[in-house]
């Protein structure tokens, strides 16, 4: 399978390129990006090296190119939950200041030494919030990269555990962010990347490996369930918002540095629509 268009992944990894990847983070560890030149051989050799790590999902659809891109992506290094604190200060960067990070429904650009549990501070996200199959914090799902991000204490502790819907409220210290009783509508720059989050943890964790088997549904108040909701509005927000340089730049990150899996949707966001 080879990259022969201009996909969304495609025509921003030229610009995934321009943030680099902090040295003392990546030292010893990178392997794709050693290839990466200013010349474009970089978008050459990525786009090789992507087509070859999806080749056994080549051609497949529907439930086969679930199990398929499971397969692939089930093969990863794992992050302690301590150890999520240093990574997101590397993958949620900002592009602007190396001192800062990007929270996620917030959009603010906050010190990296501002993390921990007072208000005010950033503390770890998880999009797909842990109490939905019950994983907690384990290494594991509890502790996977591609959906853990950063986000003020008091936002983190407003969202809480809800489904994702339109409407409500707006949010306190997250403009354009708004919620109700039993759902969160994330803002609209980060409403694709919510989607993919979701949906790639949903591939990952089958029920395989000790885990809860992580599925969509199309509703809300799923609570402990190991469900996530409402799939068909993910689906748009995937089309609506496709990823961008930061989001393409953490995918590459997580799998060079930390995990060395990637979120297929963020190389391939047509396969939503493909698997759901």
């Amino acid at each position: 399978m080879r990259i022969s268009r201009l996909t969304p992944w495609a025509a921003g990894l030229a610009a995934a390129a321009l943030f680099a990847v902090p040295a003392a983070a990546s030292a010893g560890q990178q392997r794709t990006a050693d290839a990466r030149s200013a010349t474009g051989t970089a978008a050459v050799t990525a786009a090789t090296t992507v087509d070859d790590y999806y080749a056994p999902a080549a051609g497949k659809t529907g439930a086969a190119l679930k199990t398929a891109l499971h397969g692939i992506i089930k093969t990863q290094s794992k992050v302690t939950y301590d150890g999520v604190w240093n990574a997101l200060k590397v993958t949620d960067q900002d592009p602007a200041n190396p001192n800062n990070v990007i929270l996620v429904y917030s959009g603010r650009s906050q010190s990296k030494s501002t993390n921990g549990g007072d208000p005010n501070d950033w503390n770890r996200e998880h999009v797909w919030a842990k109490s939905h199959g019950d994983f907690g914090t384990a290494t594991g799902p509890g502790t996977d990269l591609h959906h853990l991000r950063p986000e003020d204490v008091t936002v983190n502790s407003t969202r809480g555990n809800k489904d994702f819907d339109m409407g409500g409220s707006p949010v306190s210290e997250a403009p354009g962010s708004y919620t109700d009783a039993d759902s969160f509508e994330p803002r609209n720059a980060v409403k694709g990347d919510v989607a993919r989050m979701l949906l790639y943890m949903a591939v990952r964790y089958d029920g395989g490996d000790g885990f809860a088997d992580l599925e969509m549904n199309d509703k809300v108040n799923n609570g402990t369930a190991p469900l996530f909701g409402r799939i068909s509005l993910l689906k748009q927000w995937n089309q609506m918002d496709p990823p961008d340089a930061f989001e393409q730049r953490r995918n590459q990150v997580i799998f060079d540095t930390y995990q060395h899996n990637r979120n297929p949707f963020i190389d391939h966001p047509e396969w939503v629509n493909s698997i759901w």
